[in-house]
């Protein structure tokens, strides 16, 4: 008897001896994997950022000739078309790696819907494409979840309803609470288009990696054929649903449902009253009426809304009238008939001598921007309105403290002056015209050892911000940046330090921040990505 247990006990040992080896040499291969991955990234990003950066410095030239233009602008397609494909499959081998987690952490849920809107409007309007986006009933401003991931998933379905959507087509988002508890929320979302459709023999595959119903949809639209079996993955990781509708030359319909944890963290502590505000809101969408007048009465503001200029030009003749005029007015942008700047106008025309507010609501005013100023706007909202972002606004009107609009922040990088750190002279090359766009001087550091002597030898306050490449020799873009912020001067751990690299992973950004980086820009860097941060960052 002591004998089998003795072959026993040994033979327990030798299995567990096997599985620790088994175990040792997975973790061993997922190590390679994500190294592998990671210099994959880095070494073909490296050279997409010279392409890229060149096609985008090229087009500003305004004396091209229209010939050279297309060529230029055929390269551009065909480089973004590759990056979005080098994106998508490190992105699938990721999650098929488990090197993907799903982060709860508190995010502004009105500020992520507003940043997918101002993509996906701008992409309609290219497309000649009407957008609508609705938020039916209550949602927070503020969740729990994974942000960027919930925005990546959401994005590439709407990218989807664009890219198979044909003028005069519309595509439209709507979100909605489904049901919550004390803890969570199922949020709905669902993107309907009228675009092509698909054969109901094709919607099992929809979400099958490189499945794509059209043939050649890869040239024809630009499709990796990868992007729905990501947000699948990315959807079912938080514990999420999506489902597909389709008909034939008719349209699709996608619906994601997703938990989100209750954010309590975020309350209403305002010091205003804003039961005294008179609000006025015209928008031709009833729906979006009802929506803001909802948003609005939860913090405490009673509107009344109407759906032309006209009706709107009357109802303030009659306020006046009473001696109740409106304070406070949310003019939609596109409207038939009287659009929201010619009601602007008006409106300045009334009201010359009170203390009245016209805040323009849309989903991307670059555009309009200096005709809507110059019209009398105050102020803009991305549409659908939230709550929090209402009660900011109306907070910094009453202190008159007025938001500053983005023309502002692009006049502001007129002359400032940025280090460049950046081994690859090319890069540098690209960065310091791509800079020069926007009239702003540039130095330029070989390496971090040399950027921290630039910025040593630099007066106070000299570099209004750094570009920080990551690989580097001598000393990398991270020990670079720690070395900066432990400098005993006053602008050391002020001064914004942005990366620039070719590492795209999470935990390439976690690793810049807890270096002391602000933000951390991917290559290929887009000129809008590399202002829109200065702007952000710079004081």
């Amino acid at each position: 008897m002591g004998d089998d247990n003795s072959r026993l006990i040994k033979e327990e040992q030798e299995r567990n001896k096997m599985l620790e080896k088994a175990l040792e040499e997975a973790e061993h291969a997922n190590m390679a994997k994500t190294a592998f991955l990671s210099n994959m990234s880095h070494e073909i990003r490296t050279p997409m950022n010279a392409i890229i950066g060149l096609y985008n410095i090229a087009l500003k030239n305004p004396d091209l000739p229209d010939e050279t233009r297309e060529i230029l602008n055929k390269i551009g397609a065909s480089a973004n078309h590759l990056l979005s494909l080098i994106n998508d499959i490190l992105d699938m081998s990721r999650i098929e790696s488990g090197k993907v987690t799903i982060k709860r952490q508190d995010f502004s849920f009105g500020d992520m819907v507003e940043q997918i809107n101002t993509m996906v409007e701008s992409q309609c309007v290219d497309k000649g494409l009407e957008f609508v986006c609705h938020i039916k009933g209550h949602v927070d401003d503020y969740y729990i979840g994974d942000e960027m991931k919930l925005k990546q998933a959401l994005i590439n379905i709407l990218g989807n309803a664009v890219k198979f959507t044909d003028a005069p087509g519309t595509v439209f988002f709507l979100v909605e609470e489904e049901s919550r508890n004390k803890k969570n929320a199922n949020v709905r979302f669902t993107i309907k288009d009228t675009g092509i459709g698909m054969d109901a023999d094709y919607l099992p595959k929809v979400f099958e990696p490189f499945s794509q119903e059209v043939e050649g949809a890869s040239n024809k639209f630009g499709s990796t054929g990868l992007g729905m079996a990501i947000t699948k993955k990315i959807v079912e990781m938080m514990n999420g649903t999506i489902e597909v509708e389709s008909t034939k030359n008719v349209g699709t319909t996608f619906t994601a449902v997703i938990p989100l944890g209750i954010s309590e963290e975020h309350g209403s502590g305002d010091e205003f009253d804003p039961g005294k505000i008179k609000t006025l809101i015209l928008d031709d969408d009833v729906t979006a009426c009802e929506h803001a007048q909802l948003v609005l009465g939860r913090i405490g503001i009673a509107a009344d809304f109407c759906l032309s200029g006209k009706e709107a030009l009357s109802m303030i003749e009659k306020s006046k009238a009473r001696q109740e005029p409106y304070q406070l007015f949310l003019v939609d942008w596109r409207m038939p008939e009287m659009d929201g700047i010619q009601v602007t106008r008006s409106l300045r025309e009334e009201y010359k001598d009170e203390d009245t507010t016209v805040i323009l609501t849309t989903y991307n005013w670059d555009e309009i921007l200096d005709e809507a100023l110059k019209a009398g706007v105050d102020a803009f909202l991305a549409k659908p309105l939230f709550a929090g972002s209402i009660r900011k606004e109306i907070k910094e009107i009453i202190t008159d403290k007025r938001k500053r609009y983005r023309e502002a922040a692009k006049v502001a990088l007129k002359g400032r002056k940025v280090l460049i750190a950046e081994d690859m002279d090319i890069n540098a090359l690209i960065m310091k015209q791509m800079l020069k766009m926007r009239e702003i001087e540039a130095d330029h550091a070989s390496d971090g050892l040399e950027a921290i002597k630039l910025f040593e030898q630099s007066p106070v306050g000299g570099y209004d911000a750094i570009l920080m490449d990551i690989r580097m020799p001598k000393c990398d873009g991270l020990k670079a940046t720690e070395r900066i912020r432990k400098l005993d001067r006053d602008d050391a751990k002020t001064v914004p330090i942005i990366a620039l690299s070719a590492n795209a992973f999470d935990e390439d950004v976690e690793l810049s921040l807890k270096a002391g980086l602000n933000a951390h820009l991917s290559k290929p860097v887009e000129p809008d990505a590399l202002f829109g941060t200065l702007e952000k960052f710079i004081k």
